[in-house]
């Protein structure tokens, strides 16, 4: 019987989660499978996995074939490594002692690199929401201080409109003035020169 470690999807409509699992390769897809290594969530980011490497280093081990995204799945949650160690001692390349050691500081420093992923990724969201609300703030301020500069002319225009329509007022009263001093004074002339 071909033995394979493949994804079975479950989740709902454009959201999948898939399990990982150990299953005869002429099984259907989501159909039965033998074991249940665990799960894998590629909406998250990054993509969560949560699979026991231990029961996945021995179906390995027992020749079962991942399939490419199952490898990957597989390689990323520490499987792929152990079996690899595992190999070793079998060989007596190392100690069991050696290789859980060297497995343990592995998966120790992969943790704290996922860590400062994920802390990155965070820092980066709330550094860019914060330069967002920062941009938002600096165009809603270029907006009141041009809302204020149009405001301040509109009322320089009002001001200027309103001293033009004075001094107009002025040079008109002015003028009727000259005009009617001038006019008795024509009349004088003109009874005189009668």
């Amino acid at each position: 019987m071909a033995v394979k470690i493949r994804l079975a999807r479950r989740g709902r409509k454009r959201r999948p989660i898939y399990n990982v699992v150990v299953a005869d390769s002429r099984s259907p897809r989501d159909g039965r499978f033998i074991e249940k290594l665990g799960t894998y969530n590629p909406n998250t980011n990054p993509a969560t996995i949560d699979i026991d490497p231990d029961t996945a280093a021995k179906w390995l081990l027992d020749g079962a074939q991942p399939t490419d995204t199952a490898r990957m799945v597989l390689s990323k949650a520490g499987a792929m490594y152990k079996k690899h160690l595992q190999v070793g001692v079998r060989k007596g390349a190392k100690t069991q002692e050696e290789a859980d050691k060297l497995f343990d500081a592995w998966m120790s420093e992969r943790s704290s690199a996922y860590a400062a992923e994920l802390d990155a990724k965070k820092a980066a969201a709330e550094a860019a929401v914060q330069a967002e609300l920062e941009a938002g703030i600096a165009a809603r301020k270029a907006v009141v201080e041009a809302e204020k500069k149009a405001a301040a002319e509109v009322l320089a225009a009002a001001a200027a409109a309103q001293a033009a329509k004075e001094e107009a007022e002025a040079v008109v009263e002015a003028t009727s003035e000259e005009g009617e001093a001038e006019a008795p004074a024509e009349e004088t002339k003109e009874d005189s020169a009668e």
